[in-house]
């Protein structure tokens, strides 16, 4: 992550990037019921988590293409997109975690990362810092991420194509979890250095 401010273009909420963003975010309860259903005596219904997953991706390429290119970047903007991405990777590591397909450290592992990145964001809000815009490694860390996430989930079952889908999926989930903390700590790398030149300022 890169500590630096985007810049807003319009002050508007309901703009079709926003909304867009609000469409992955009613669609993470519905997400996480399709993956638990089974384990409350429903249906198996994976694939349906599946296709909420893809759609959110979808969504998650057009709400930031289409602010771009319509010059409609917004505050609200800057705070919905990266929600929706952190509330899908809590939801499905909640969801993989209960049905047994995650092992708990892996889980572990990504929530402590998320800790400490709260505890950065929040340091920096001291120092009336606004939020972090995202750069290539961390993006290229939750690409890899939303795509171990799903294929894991399509490995829970019997037949080849399972098979390939848990290797692939833990070959994605292991660049995705080492990139995730490579670019939290490089974050909170900056955080400090940003803050200790601010104290030197003061």
């Amino acid at each position: 992550m890169e500590v630096q401010e985007t810049r807003v273009q319009t002050d508007r909420v309901l703009t079709i990037p926003n909304i867009l963003s609000m469409a992955r975010l009613v669609g993470v309860p519905v997400f996480l019921w399709l993956i638990l259903w089974k384990e409350f005596g429903g249906p198996d219904t994976k694939y349906w988590a599946l296709l909420v997953l893809a759609l959110s991706g979808v969504s998650d390429y057009l709400d930031g293409k289409l602010a771009r290119r319509w010059n409609q970047i917004s505050s609200l903007g800057r705070i919905l997109d990266p929600a929706a991405d952190r509330l899908y990777i809590l939801s499905t590591l909640v969801g993989l975690t209960w049905r047994g397909i995650l092992p708990l450290w892996v889980t572990a592992a990504l929530l402590a990362r998320e800790v400490m990145l709260l505890i950065a964001v929040a340091a920096l809000a001291r120092h009336k810092y606004g939020p972090p815009q995202v750069n290539f490694l961390g993006k290229a860390a939750t690409f890899n991420l939303m795509y171990a996430f799903p294929l894991l989930l399509l490995s829970d079952g019997e037949g080849w194509l399972h098979t390939l889908a848990e290797i692939f999926g833990w070959a994605f989930a292991g660049w995705g979890t080492a990139l995730y903390w490579w670019a939290g700590i490089l974050y909170v790398v900056q955080v400090r250095r940003l803050i200790k030149a601010d104290t030197k300022a003061d």
